[in-house]
């Protein structure tokens, strides 16, 4: 009796490790490429009012370490920067996306890479619908990334919005 229970359990312990398993999204297209990645960051973190994100797909982007860095500039103060881990930004970010709307949209990339290391310097607009018109906010995603020799790896997320004193070089906007 004491075999039959052990052999039973060892099959209930491998038959739920089985249906976790297959229950686990494949990403692995989502970062294949440098191209993917950063398709699929604006991806994830975009959508209408009241959708949901996916920030499974979202952390999945990320080595563990990497972090999400916020440049702001108070009004009559200096400019400031507050690092974020991607678990950290979905706390602080998550729930004023899907109630408030956010779609964000490359408009031109600058790329340079050395090796397994790359830099993307992405400008962005910012919108609260795909039916908006006008961006309500335009800036620059400096993304920073790593090929492992498997895949693709966001090591850090470094942005700037646009402002009137600041406005984005043309040489980051389309032609």
């Amino acid at each position: 009796m004491n075999k039959f229970c052990t052999i039973l359990f060892v099959l209930i312990a491998f038959s739920t490790q089985a249906q976790d398993i297959a229950t686990v999204p494949d990403y692995t297209q989502n970062v294949k490429s440098l191209d993917s990645i950063v398709t699929t960051l604006y991806k994830v973190i975009s959508g209408e009012k009241e959708e949901e994100r996916n920030w499974d797909l979202f952390k999945y982007l990320f080595k563990p370490e990497a972090k999400l860095i916020a440049s702001t500039k108070p009004k009559d103060s200096i400019y400031r920067v507050r690092y974020m881990s991607p678990q950290d930004y979905i706390k602080s970010s998550a729930k004023w996306l899907v109630e408030n709307g956010f779609i964000e949209k490359e408009i031109h990339r600058k790329t340079e890479t050395f090796g397994n290391i790359t830099h993307v310097f992405s400008t962005y607009e910012a919108y609260h619908s795909k039916l908006d018109s006008k961006p309500f906010m335009r800036g620059i995603n400096s993304i920073q990334l790593l090929y492992d020799g498997k895949r693709w790896w966001i090591i850090n997320l470094y942005w700037a919005k646009e402002t009137a004193k600041n406005p984005i070089p043309s040489i980051y906007l389309p032609d």
